[in-house]
């Protein structure tokens, strides 16, 4: 990271997860001595003190190479390290009724097995209807503790892809979680179906990524060097079954980009199925005939978004501090799908062709 003398300014560069802010300031020869959460919340803009607070106890406040109390007081020539959640003002964002599988509940956090369709998060044409809303509703204490539109979300899923999910309830647990997502200490995997039969058992993706040039709305894997704007973005799989003309594979992430898998699979000719975005809802891999054909447009609907599931979530907890370990199970729209295949995996010859 670079980093500048303070002089009224500071420098901030875009971490590997975009919901955590990253932020670096080197102070210069005539600050005079204040408590560093004072210091920090008077220079960074939209961050309150007491998220300074939470990060010092989840030890994300860095001076020097170590991580320092809130009660710190700054020195000339301090070198200051931090991350923080980003904050997103929620005014007009109401609590919603809206009924959530919870696989884990604790005074730190909530861990959810969210469904398809449901938006993480309010944003343009989605301000009802979010997981967002309906966390307002059944933790009543986010709304004391953040002041995020984003209340207690350290990390997040596509609307069309279920999975396991984890939630903040304080302050405190929203730091520490954010900084395990930025630092890549905790464990995510994912099972997904992609078109044809992908080489090798096991394998590497290691592509950059940025938002595709003509479509705004879809992200794009480039080759290195190939856009300056593009980040560092890898993925790494393994086949878990094999259907002939679609695989089902482990995926997980080195890194935690905005589409990152259904780009990245799409990118070496093997998109998630019914991916609708990146190529996946049409026949990619297969023969022509008629039956085949039928077979897949029933396999579309009994799916009708992207096969993709967050399988397993691994985290360090809060505050006793053991590594935890959810395994979600996939939903009936997958499992149906998966079956379908293997189903005519072993009985092609006889039924399809």
């Amino acid at each position: 990271m670079e980093e500048e003398v303070f002089n009224g300014s500071h420098q901030e560069m875009e971490s590997d997860q975009e919901l955590v802010r990253e932020v670096s300031i080197v102070i210069d020869k005539g600050q005079e001595a204040v408590r560093i959460d004072k210091f920090l919340c008077s220079r960074v803009e939209r961050i309150s003190r007491t998220k300074f607070q939470a990060a010092a106890d989840a030890k994300s406040l860095i001076v020097n190479g170590k991580p320092v109390k809130s009660s710190y007081k700054v020195q000339p020539g301090d070198h200051i390290h931090v991350l923080i959640p980003r904050p997103f003002g929620y005014e007009g964002i109401e609590p919603e009724d809206i009924p959530l599988n919870i696989i884990h509940e604790d005074s730190d956090l909530i861990i959810i097995n969210k469904p398809a369709g449901l938006v993480v998060h309010p944003g343009v044409g989605n301000f009802t209807g979010t997981l967002v809303n309906a966390l307002l509703f059944h933790v009543k204490d986010l709304v004391k503790t953040n002041d995020a539109l984003k209340p207690g979300i350290v990390h997040r899923l596509d609307k069309e892809t279920s999975g396991v999910m984890v939630i903040a309830k304080n302050e405190y647990a929203l730091a520490f979680l954010a900084k395990q997502f930025f630092e890549k200490t905790n464990e995510r995997k994912y099972l997904t179906l992609v078109w044809g039969d992908v080489e090798g058992d096991s394998g590497t993706i290691d592509k950059p990524i940025a938002r595709h040039q003509t479509d705004r709305k879809k992200m794009h894997a480039y080759e290195p060097f190939e856009n300056e704007n593009a980040k560092h973005s890898v993925t790494h799989y393994k086949v878990v079954e094999r259907f002939g003309y679609a695989t089902l594979i482990e995926c997980v992430l080195e890194t935690g980009r905005t589409h990152q898998i259904r780009v990245h699979m799409a990118s070496i000719g093997h998109p998630v199925f019914n991916d609708k975005r990146y190529g996946g809802n049409v026949i990619v891999k297969g023969t022509i005939f008629s039956k085949y054909k039928q077979f897949v447009e029933n396999c579309f609907k009994v799916c009708p978004r992207q096969a993709l599931h967050a399988k397993i979530l691994g985290i360090e907890h809060p505050t006793h501090k053991e590594f935890i370990r959810f395994d979600s199970e996939l939903p009936s729209d997958m499992s149906d799908l998966i079956e379908k295949w293997r189903s005519y995996s072993k009985g092609r010859l006889e039924n399809y062709i």
